[in-house]
């Protein structure tokens, strides 16, 4: 089986304790095992999920079972594909396509053709050599700390480690807005690639790809991401920082702490929550700060 349909549930919940005082919950969201759940489960799982304890009573109500991706709810094994599985999650690169605006695209040709290269070899024999010139900021990349220190290591003095066969972890925020400390509380994100999926990408190669109008991890966010741990940090955006803030507070944490920074991710929706390894490694440039690099997850054994 290639995709394991996933499911979740909304309802409304009403919790009495058994020291006193109560929780109420409306809407709230849970990823589900299946595609059914009595009330009675759906209640233990509630509890599992927040943590709470003497609990007296839940009482379910409005209870909706959904078709959607896990969001990794505490409890819950995600459901998961039975075969290995390599999902690539990188844009491709097209001569003359917008990465950045206000950066150029990159200029893809021949450095020696096919047609001409045939002069120089046996009969019916021909070899095509490519030339490509672009800047670090194109496509699916990643960001070292020579980014943004100039005394900090460029992308060929970053530790495999960090940007290979990581265990990897998926928040996903696709209702838009900055990305604040809250959002990303819940989870375990101590030497893990955090990829953040927001669904910005479906505006790739459109003008509202760059507005400023795109989620973006905020000061404080960044700050919890170094100080739990993070392995690297990536984002499915055109900028990690909102760019109307030119200090550049996320990249200026996360780099400064070591963590490298992936940008421009792409097909985050086919990942799970967790469980699976995340890959982004560019060419060992020296001198380079920033470099593309093929994105991709593998999930299953």
């Amino acid at each position: 089986m290639s995709e394991a349909t996933e499911f979740r549930v909304q309802f409304d919940a009403d919790v009495t304790f058994r020291n006193g005082g109560g929780l109420q919950a409306q809407e709230f969201r849970l990823d589900l095992p299946g595609d059914t759940i009595s009330d009675a489960d759906l209640a233990a799982l509630f509890v599992r999920h927040l943590g709470l304890l003497m609990v007296d009573k839940v009482a379910i109500s409005n209870k909706t079972v959904l078709a959607e991706p896990h969001k990794g709810s505490r409890g819950v094994a995600a459901g998961r594909p039975v075969e290995r599985r390599v999902v690539d999650l990188s844009h491709v690169l097209r001569d003359g396509s917008i990465t950045v605006p206000g950066l150029p695209g990159p200029e893809i040709g021949d450095h020696l053709s096919r047609e001409k290269s045939a002069a120089r070899y046996a009969p019916g024999t021909s070899f095509q050599f490519d030339r490509i010139s672009m800047v670090s900021g194109t496509g699916t990349y990643v960001d070292s700390p020579n980014h943004r220190f100039a005394d900090g290591v460029d992308v060929a003095g970053l530790p495999l480690a960090q940007l290979a066969d990581l265990d990897g972890l998926v928040v996903r925020v696709t209702e838009g807005g900055p990305i604040d400390t809250a959002v990303l509380a819940p989870y375990d994100v101590h030497g893990r690639a955090v990829i953040i999926h927001t669904g910005w990408d479906r505006h790739w190669g459109t003008p509202a790809y760059g507005s400023g109008e795109h989620p973006y991890v905020t000061a404080d966010a960044a700050a919890w991401l170094a100080g739990h741990g993070a392995a690297l940090v990536g984002i499915d955006t055109v900028n990690i920082d909102t760019t109307a803030d030119p200090a550049r507070p996320a990249h200026t944490t996360l780099l400064a702490a070591g963590i490298p920074i992936v940008e421009h991710l792409t097909g985050l929706d086919r990942l799970p929550p967790d469980g699976f390894r995340f890959h982004a490694v560019p060419p060992a440039i020296e001198g380079m700060s920033s470099f593309t690099v093929r994105a991709y997850a593998v999930i299953g054994a």
